[in-house]
């Protein structure tokens, strides 16, 4: 199933109390001054839509960036978000593609099944001539059950054992921190990637600030040496970008996808774990 919706669609179905509209905006590691998406979500967004903080919502409890929290942590968050497990949820970012998959990702893995993206975002949006909206919005709180998808995630250990397994890894980093000539973003973590991983950047699979159509995502993900109907794993720096990947997969076809969420921020830093380079 493709879950990008336009946003007609969504404009259609706006003023159905059964659906909830969420702002998924997370800012880009490494950018200085830091960007705050929640003050340009303040300042425009779609009416209705409320703020999904995914840096908020991750678990606080490890040191890793953006892990999963508990199914119960997550319940209660989307509970109060006025988030219903039974609703159709649509996410979307203020610019590009970067973050609204990983919280799509979150959400389908804590078993939410009507989850879609606008594809554009919040530019298509305006774009379309559709009205926003300014300030907060509070939604009542809703009733969110999480059960965890765990054939969605991959551990370390599960990781471990792909690489022994020769298992079909996509890395979603730049090209230049697979290859390990450009540094990492986050400080202490050495660039590279691991044994048998395949670079798939998560930019090659955009274009005009949104996702390939389907067959140009086969196309590339053929061209790429990736046999769609085996199991795949998508990894990235923290999980985020990974889940690009992980939707631009869907999209093309496969169905056996699952995702790193320790990805490169938890690999690099184990004692002994082999990084591959390229010179």
């Amino acid at each position: 199933m493709n879950p990008l919706v336009t946003p007609t669609w969504v404009a259609e179905r706006l003023n159905d109390p059964s659906l909830v509209v969420l702002d998924a905006t997370l800012p880009p590691v490494g950018v200085s001054p830091p960007i705050d998406t929640y003050a340009r979500y303040l300042a425009k967004h779609i009416p209705g839509a409320v703020f999904f903080d995914i840096d908020k919502l991750s678990d606080h409890s490890t040191a890793l960036p953006h892990m999963l929290p508990t199914p119960e942590a997550f319940s209660h968050s989307m509970s109060t978000l006025g988030v219903g497990h039974q609703m159709a949820i649509i996410i979307y970012e203020q610019e590009g593609v970067f973050s609204a998959p990983r919280a799509w990702w979150m959400l389908r893995t804590f078993g939410a099944q009507d989850v879609y993206i606008l594809d554009g975002g919040l530019r298509a949006w305006v774009e379309t001539n559709l009205p926003v909206q300014t300030g907060q919005v509070d939604r009542p709180p809703a009733t969110f059950h999480a059960r965890l998808d765990g054939d969605a995630l991959k551990s370390f250990a599960q990781i471990q054992q792909m690489i022994a397994e020769h298992g079909q890894i996509l890395d979603a980093r730049s090209s230049g921190r697979f290859t390990g000539v450009l540094p990492e973003p986050r400080p202490g973590i050495s660039s590279g990637h691991m044994p048998g991983a395949t670079s798939v950047p998560f930019t090659d699979l955009l274009e005009d600030g949104r996702l390939k159509p389907a067959a140009k995502l086969r196309e590339y993900f053929i061209a790429k040496g990736v046999d769609m109907d085996q199991p795949i794993t998508t990894t990235c720096g923290s999980g985020v970008t990974a889940a690009v990947v992980s939707l631009a997969l869907q999209i093309a076809g496969a169905e056996q996808i699952s995702l790193y969420d320790g990805s490169w921020a938890e690999y690099a830093q184990h004692p002994g774990m082999v990084i591959e380079k390229i010179s």
